[in-house]
Order: structure tokens, then C-alpha cells, then sequence
């Protein structure tokens, strides 16, 4: 969503980048870039002035212009400013300690309220909440029925009433909540095409009579500042304690998200990050300025594997790892944990310095569902001892699969270099604490490049990537591996794939320029004959 403005920014960076010294003039010369790209991405116009005014006025203090480093000052008076005006501090919900939380979700029609519910009562029930779901939307067509279909999918209750009145609806709700002992109560109701009297009087009647301790503004972040706009409209008539921003992972330019606390003051709290259930995040501003500033977010994604990772899993794992006996099966259930966290491309950019280098490069993710689909053709004995699978059981194996028996090869070839690389490791005593081993089970050491042909296989030109997983030792170190590292990738505490080939653009290598010239003289000799 961010990425225009990214890119601006970081062209920014890049011209006082290495400079001994930088003028007022330079200074000048970067505020305007960044004033455009804060236009261009749909920000606010008064917004942006005062972040601009209030950047200049830091930048050109003597702090910065005698620094030892005034380039990288300038990217922290930049970040500072971004999570400022993202809302400082990530605001939480504010349960009710004495007794049942009502929560009101309000917007426009078709801004994604129900989803949202529906995303809310999912994430407040894995936390040891029992939400109950009201479909107080009578208005819109199959709204009652897609709230249903929803709490079912989740296992969370709705109370509907079809045709009925919005407000009692709601009222009867409270009562419906404690005869069922929930605790968290979920309003979603109705919107509107526009805002007008009367949908603002039904939402100020079913507050008065519900008394909701959150009334949270959903907004949908591709209709731009037309969102912050209308987001004023609705904090004059109700009190606003927070808002969701829905679609965050679309192609919007993102001048919602970063206007909306500043004009309307009301702090973001969730944001959608796709369709599924699961695909709603807490925001925290500090993490998003990151972001946008092309530095990741480590906190987030570490919050994503331990949320996908079993612990006991993870030390049945550390001990496998040790004593070099980690399979087929074990990488199976790996690759699955990996994709529950999100798309890989979307996790490799929450890594530092990653997202930027990935932002243009398209991840086949197809490739997982190959590598699965082989390995579930295997027999159990196959899944421990691949050793043993030879060219009739390959044949096998790659027509269950629906893939090609060297594709089935390269993947066997690649998982036996991991596995050595393992055995390794695990003599050097590499694979130590539980947060060690949360690292070896998402190890994605080697992702980039590979397929091509076998003698080239992890070389392409992302081989380099080794090492996305490995969270920890201790810590957030195990990061490293980054650049550099070719088909092993990875490091201590790191497991890594070993040089998946083709993930990344779908695409295969043909070899070095030398062996392509080779290639095609041969070609040409043959047609000769």
C-alpha cells in the first residue's frame, strides 16, 4: 500500500546518504521530495504541511547539520514525525472489568463492517474471549445471513432478527449475552451510501441504549481522503474511540492511514491486511512508520510465527535437529506453518533491507503447494528415509504429484544439502534454547534463485536471499544471511530450505552468460549436421 511513498522517501535518503555535511540548502531540496510524496500519496494537504514544517524545523537545527551522520539524523527526524502522526502510541481496546464489553462497529456501506466483526470476535475468542455477534444490519441484503456464515465458520454465536428494529435488536442483544455468558458483544450495523440523518440518529439511538465502551469507525483505505472526511462526519454526531482501516494490502496510496489521527483524532486501532478471518493486525504506528520507511518489522512477524508455532512441536523439532533426524514429514509441517503465518512475500518484507529488494520480484507461491503435494505422495517410509526412493518410486512420486520427475529430484537434491548442512550445525552445537528452535522450524535459508539447471542449482540471481527464518538464539538475532550465503543460506539457529528454486518470479535460470553461449554454438552445430 505504502510503496509509492516508500520509494520516494527512500530516493530521498539515498541523495544525503554519505554526505560529510549537509547544507540548508539540501535540507530544502529534501523536504520539497518529501512534501511531493506525501501529496502524491493522498495525504491531507494541511497534514502535510505540518509534518513538513515540523521536519524542516528539527532538520535545520544545528544537531543535525553538525552530525556525525546528518543523513541518517534526517531518516530519524523522518520516522519520529511518521509515528507521530500515525498516533504516537498503539492504543488498545478498553475492556470492561466489570462486566460485558459492547463493542459498536459504524461506517459506510461497503466499507467492510461485517467482515470486520467477523476478523474482531475470531482474534478476541483465540485470546480467551466468548464474543457474541449481532447482525443489527437490516438494511442490506444477505447481511444477516453473511454474519451467520461467518460466527459459524468461527464458532461464535449470532443474535439476528430479520426485518426487525435495529435498536431493540441491539438492546436484546445485551440480554441474549448474558443468558449465553459472553462477555464481548459485537454491534454491526447498518451503513449507508452517504452519511444522513437518519442513519446517524439510528447509530446515536442504539449507543444510548447499549452504552458501548468502544464505538470503533470502520473505514476502507481505497477510497483515499474521502475516508478521513467522512470519519469527521460521523465524530460529530458519535464519539469515536477508534477506527479500523480495512483493504491495507491493496494498491491504495495510503493517505487515509496516515491523515486520520491527525485530522479527526481518532486513533487507528486494527487494520485488515487481506480477506481470510485471521487477516487483522493491531496497529501500532511505530511498526508502520518502519514500514513505510523500508526498515520491516521484526516484532511483527516474530508475533506471527510464535502464533503458528507449537511449542511442543518446536522441541520435539530442536531435538531431531540435534541429532540430525529432521524429515520429509517435518519439513511438510513446516512449509504449512509457513504459510499460515501470510504470503512468503509478505513476510520477507517485514524483514530489514528485504522488501524493498522484493518489491518488484514476483513470489511463486505455487512452489510450496508443488513441494507439498510430493512429499504427500510418499509413502511414510519415503517421508523418513528418502534415501531409499529410487527412479521407479520417483516415477511414482511425480505422477501422484502432478509434477515432473526432475522436479522431484531437484527437490530430494536440495533437501538433502539442508539436511548435511543440519547434521552440521547440530555437531557445532548451533541448536540450543526453545526460542532457538522457533527459529529452526521456520528456517528458509536459500529461498531465492535456484532451478535452472542441476550444476546451477540455488544460483540465481536471489540465491544470495539465504537465511529469511531463524528468530532467535536469543532474542531477534539470527537475522543474518541476508546478503550473500547462495544455496545453503541460513545461519546458526536458521535450518533454511537449502535454495528453493523458482519461487521467486516462477521463472527458471539458464546458467551463466558463458554457458548460454555454449548452449545456443552447440544448437547451432547440430542443425549444421
Amino acid at each position: 500500500m505504502f510503496d509509492s511513498i516508500q520509494d520516494k522517501l527512500n530516493g530521498v535518503f539515498r541523495t544525503l546518504a554519505g554526505k560529510a555535511k549537509i547544507s540548508e540548502d539540501n535540507i530544502a531540496d529534501a523536504v520539497r521530495e518529501v512534501r511531493v510524496a506525501l501529496l502524491e500519496a493522498d495525504v491531507n494537504m494541511n497534514v502535510a504541511r505540518g509534518f513538513i514544517e515540523r521536519v524542516r524545523e528539527q532538520a535545520q537545527g544545528e544537531k543535525v547539520l553538525n552530525a556525525v551522520d546528518p543523513g541518517e539524523q534526517f531518516i530519524k527526524i523522518v520516522h519520529d514525525e511518521l509515528v507521530r502522526l500515525l498516533g504516537g502510541e498503539a492504543e488498545s481496546v478498553a475492556w470492561n472489568t466489570s462486566g460485558r464489553t459492547v463493542i459498536m462497529l459504524c461506517g459506510l456501506q461497503g466499507a467492510g463492517k461485517t467482515t470486520a466483526a467477523g476478523k474482531l470476535a475470531r482474534r478476541w475468542k483465540s485470546e480467551g474471549k466468548k464474543p457474541l455477534l449481532v447482525a443489527a444490519d437490516v438494511q442490506r441484503p444477505a447481511a444477516i445471513e453473511q454474519l451467520k456464515v461467518l460466527g459459524k465458520s468461527i464458532d461464535v454465536p449470532v443474535h439476528a432478527e430479520v426485518g426487525g428494529d435495529p435498536v431493540r435488536i441491539c438492546k436484546q442483544s445485551l440480554e441474549v449475552a448474558k443468558l449465553q455468558g459472553c462477555d464481548v458483544v459485537i454491534l454491526d450495523t447498518a451503513g449507508r451510501l452517504h452519511v444522513d440523518d437518519a442513519l446517524m440518529t439510528e447509530l446515536e439511538n442504539i449507543a444510548r441504549e447499549t452504552k458501548p465502551v468502544e464505538t470503533l469507525f470502520v473505514c476502507d483505505a481505497m477510497i483515499g481522503q474521502s475516508a478521513v472526511d467522512t470519519a469527521q462526519e460521523f465524530t460529530r454526531r458519535l464519539k469515536l474511540t477508534g477506527a479500523v482501516m480495512t483493504k491495507l494490502d491493496s494498491d491504495a496510496r495510503g493517505g487515509a492511514a496516515l491523515s486520520l489521527k491527525e485530522v479527526t483524532g481518532v486513533p487507528l486501532k486494527f487494520v485488515s491486511v487481506g480477506e481470510t478471518l485471521d487477516a487483522l493486525e493491531p496497529f501500532h504506528p511505530e511498526r508502520m512508520a518502519g514500514r513505510i520507511l523500508g526498515m520491516g518489522d521484526v516484532v511483527s512477524l516474530v508475533e506471527k510465527a510464535q502464533a503458528v508455532v507449537d511449542e511442543k512441536e518446536a522441541e520435539d523439532l530442536q531435538k531431531k535437529l540435534q541429532k540430525n533426524q529432521f524429515s520429509l514429514e517435518d519439513f511438510r509441517k513446516q512449509l504449512g506453518m509457513m504459510r499460515k503465518m501470510g504470503s512468503m512475500k509478505d513476510l520477507l518484507s517485514l524483514i530489514p533491507g528485504i522488501g524493498a529488494q522484493l518489491k518488484h520480484i514476483d513470489v511463486d507461491e505455487k512452489q510450496f503447494t508443488r513441494i507439498e503435494a510430493m512429499i504427500g505422495s510418499m509413502t511414510a517410509e519415503e517421508r523418513s528415509e528418502p534415501e531409499i526412493i529410487g527412479e521407479s518410486r520417483r516415477k511414482r512420486i511425480s505422477s501422484g504429484s502432478g509434477t515432473t520427475v526432475k522436479d522431484l529430484s531437484d527437490m530430494l537434491k536440495q533437501f538433502g544439502q539442508m539436511r548435511k548442512m543440519i547434521g552440521q550445525m547440530g555437531k557445532a552445537g548451533l541448536f540450543g534454547s526453545k526460542i532457538g528452535a522457533l527459529g529452526d522450524m521456520l528456517g528458509m535459508g536459500g529461498l531465492g534463485g535456484g532451478g535452472g539447471d542441476e550444476d546451477d542449482a540455488g544460483a540465481g540471481d536471489m540465491a544470495g536471499m539465504g537465511g529469511f527464518g531463524g528468530f532467535g538464539g536469543g532474542g531477534f538475532g539470527g537475522m543474518g544471511g541476508m546478503p550473500g550465503g547462495g544455496a545453503m543460506g541460513g545461519m546458526p539457529g536458521m535450518g533454511g530450505l537449502g535454495g528453493l528454486g523458482g519461487l521467486f518470479g516462477g521463472s527458471k535460470k539458464k546458467g551463466t552468460k558463458a554457458q548460454q553461449d555454449k548452449k545456443k554454438k552447440d544448437k547451432r552445430k547440430k542443425k549444421r549436421r
